[in-house]
């Protein structure tokens, strides 16, 4: 029996080397075919490479003609077509929609260039990629927040830009949409009778958005939110602002209902009715 054992471990080490070779044999195979699979280092001029992703950018290729100029870069680092590169890039990742990608680029376009002519460029790419994901009002508003600071940004630093005036219109859009969050919010409360909190959303759309086009509207919720807690000299107070700023407004019409029990559309010409409330008021 003792002279069994000794061949029988004798073949167990040589099947484990058997296996062994294949399996180096297996992984060798492996490597050669993923180094083959990688495109081979191609040194080419900056003008090719940069003509090139042009090329695709026109052409609607916007991931490929990113990657190409990225390569301007890592090819001719120090070449003046590299900082351009870098920002085109930023610019061809937000036309296909790469949003976080395109921040990035340009931000570092920015930490590397930051006194560089096309720094205002790369400040409104920031803050139009963030604006472009604003999810509706329905949804968490981090992302527009973040969009109003860029913008906000790209103002302060460069009010005199051509950039500015977009960046002035895109910033009233965003507080537009911010309030509309906040009248959301509102409405939720108001229609589950809580008053109080309804009533700090609509004053906080009157105290910080007054330029936007949500302010009539809680004028007129925050009416019904006091005359509902039966709070008269708040709902009177609210009524009578609305009609003095916005008269003709459905919102004006819907609160005159709510003050005096009568759904009128019209009201006379020479002493509209928030003209007594106004001077009860005041």
């Amino acid at each position: 029996m003792p002279n069994q054992s000794k061949p029988r471990m004798v073949v167990d080490r040589a099947r484990r080397g058997v296996g062994a070779f294949i399996v180096l044999v297996a992984l060798s195979v492996i490597i050669t075919g993923c180094s083959r699979d990688e495109p081979a280092y191609v040194e080419r001029s900056v003008e090719e490479i940069y003509n090139q992703a042009m090329d695709k950018l026109l052409a609607g290729d916007s991931g490929f003609a990113a990657a190409d100029f990225d390569e301007v870069e890592r090819q001719h680092p120090y070449s003046i077509w590299a900082r351009k590169s870098q920002l085109m890039a930023a610019y061809a990742q937000y036309l296909g929609g790469n949003y976080d990608e395109a921040i990035f680029t340009a931000r570092r376009f920015l930490q590397l260039h930051p006194g560089n002519h096309d720094a205002p460029y790369a400040y409104y790419l920031i803050a139009i990629s963030y604006y472009e994901q604003i999810a509706d009002i329905g949804r968490e508003q981090k992302i527009t927040e973040l969009a109003l600071g860029a913008l906000r940004e790209v103002l302060d630093r460069f009010p005199v830009s051509e950039y500015a005036r977009d960046a002035r219109l895109k910033i009233d859009l965003v507080r537009d949409h911010l309030a509309g969050k906040e009248m959301e919010i509102g409405r939720y409360y108001l229609d589950r009778g809580h008053y109080g909190a309804a009533i700090n959303r609509f004053r906080q759309v009157i105290k910080h958005y007054q330029t936007t086009s949500h302010v009539p509207e809680a004028l007129h919720r925050l009416t019904e939110a006091f005359l509902s807690l039966g709070i008269q000299d708040e709902a009177k107070n609210a009524a009578a602002i609305l009609g003095h700023n916005y008269p003709g407004s459905e919102w004006y019409l819907d609160s005159y209902a709510l003050l005096t029990g009568e759904d009128q559309r019209t009201v006379p010409v020479d002493r509209p009715w928030y003209g007594q409330i106004w001077d009860s008021v005041f």
